[in-house]
C-alpha cells in the first residue's frame, strides 16, 4: 500500500512538472511570437506569466549598451519603540554591482542586469511620474522595491527597516579621449522617488 501511494505521488509530481513546463513554453512562445489573434486575446495572462521574471528580448543578439551612467542610491527609515525615526545615509546600489563586474572574467548576470533592468522597466511603465496607473506598473514598482530592499538588507546585515527610498542620478558617458579633469560630470537627471513601505524587511 505504501509503495502504491509513493508511486502515485511520483507520477502526480511528474505530470505536474510536465504540465507546468508545457504551459511555460506556450506562454513564452506567445510572448515572443509576432502579434496574432491568440496572443492578443490572452495578452493579460501571457504578460502576467512572463513579467518580470521570464521577460524575453533580442538584446543577446543585438545588444543595446547603456549610453548613460546611473547611480541608483537607496536609504531606509525605521521607527523605534520610542517613536523616533532613524534615516540611514544614501547607499549606492549600482556601485556594488559595478564592483562585482569590474575585472571579473565571468561576472554574474544578476550583478550586471537585475537592478538595471528593474529600473528601466520601472521607467518604461511609469515615465516621468511615480504614480502606477496599471497593474503592470504596480508589479514593476514592487519588483524594483523588492530588489532594492534585498540589496540594502544584505548590506546592512539583516537590520530591520520600515520604508525605503530610491534616488537615481543619471550621468553622461564621457567621450573617448576627452580630458574630464577633476570635475565630475553634471548630472542629466536627479530623480528622487517617494518613500515605499517595505513590510518584508520591517520585521
Amino acid at each position: 500500500m505504501g509503495v502504491r501511494v509513493l508511486q502515485a505521488g511520483v507520477h502526480t509530481a511528474v505530470v505536474l512538472c510536465l504540465v507546468t513546463t508545457l504551459v511555460h513554453v506556450v506562454m513564452v512562445f506567445l510572448h515572443v511570437a509576432p502579434a496574432n489573434p491568440v496572443s492578443k486575446r490572452y495578452s493579460q495572462q501571457v504578460n502576467g506569466w512572463v513579467y518580470p521574471l521570464f521577460e524575453q528580448n533580442w538584446r543577446l543578439f543585438a545588444p543595446d549598451p547603456d549610453s548613460f551612467n546611473r547611480k541608483i542610491l537607496a536609504r531606509t527609515s525605521h521607527t523605534d519603540a520610542g517613536g523616533s525615526v532613524r534615516v540611514t545615509p544614501w547607499f549606492d546600489l549600482a556601485a556594488v554591482d559595478q564592483s562585482a563586474v569590474d575585472h571579473h572574467p565571468f561576472p554574474s548576470h544578476t550583478s550586471q542586469n537585475l537592478l538595471r533592468r528593474a529600473w528601466t522597466s520601472y521607467v518604461e511603465a511609469h515615465g516621468g511620474s511615480d504614480t502606477s496607473r496599471s497593474e503592470r506598473a504596480v508589479m514593476l514598482r514592487e519588483y524594483l522595491r523588492n530588489v532594492a530592499a534585498d540589496r540594502v538588507a544584505a548590506h546592512e546585515g539583516g537590520s530591520t527597516f520600515d520604508f525605503i527610498q530610491l534616488r537615481v542620478v543619471t550621468l553622461p558617458v564621457a567621450a573617448p579621449g576627452t580630458a574630464a579633469g577633476n570635475r565630475p560630470p553634471a548630472p542629466i537627471e536627479d530623480r528622487l522617488l517617494p518613500w515605499w513601505k517595505v513590510t518584508a524587511h520591517g520585521k
